[in-house]
């Protein structure tokens, strides 16, 4: 199966040729984040606060890196279950966000909402955050340090396989 290259961010455009079950490669810059970091941007976003990052340039990768050995920029950083972050999905796709990473099925009133807001989710293969991390050139913690793993990193990558789950 040819795998099709992705520079990221998405646009509207890149989502639209997107195929169910399609194999991608993305190169470019993630965001991840987990249940702890969903939570805190939900309680931004309803106070009517704005978040440290834009969620419409950003794809969000539901993962906690876990810290670098010397010499590289992170550790494993496998994909956590995206199904714990449906109850935050509305509010986000609201203020923003088109993509998301993760393992897992969606709920139907996920996978409505990313028709609705012309949205993508892909599928990461669990079990394989040392893979993923080999594809990770650069990581900075952007938000919410205090969080430790579950805080929010912009990480860099290169050819990080995935699959189209919802489109």
């Amino acid at each position: 199966m040819t795998a099709k290259e992705i520079i990221l961010p998405f646009t509207a455009e890149m989502i639209s040729s997107l195929k169910i079950g399609e194999k991608l490669l993305l190169s470019g810059k993630l965001i991840t984040a987990r249940d702890a970091a969903h939570q805190r941007m939900s309680e931004l976003l309803k106070r009517g606060e704005s978040l440290p990052f834009d969620l419409r340039e950003n794809c969000i990768y539901y993962c906690g890196p876990t810290p670098a050995k010397p010499g590289f920029p992170i550790g494993a950083c496998g994909p956590t279950t995206s199904g714990r972050m449906d109850v935050y999905a509305q509010l986000l796709f609201e203020n923003g966000m088109r993509s998301m990473i993760g393992k897992g099925e969606r709920s139907l009133k996920v996978v409505e909402l990313i028709k609705k807001y012309q949205g993508v989710y892909l599928i990461a293969i669990g079990g394989a955050g040392a893979l993923y991390g080999q594809c990770v050139t650069r990581s900075r913690c952007i938000a919410w340090s205090d969080l430790g793993a579950e805080a929010v990193y912009e990480i860099e990558v290169v050819d990080f396989p995935c699959f189209v789950g919802n489109v």
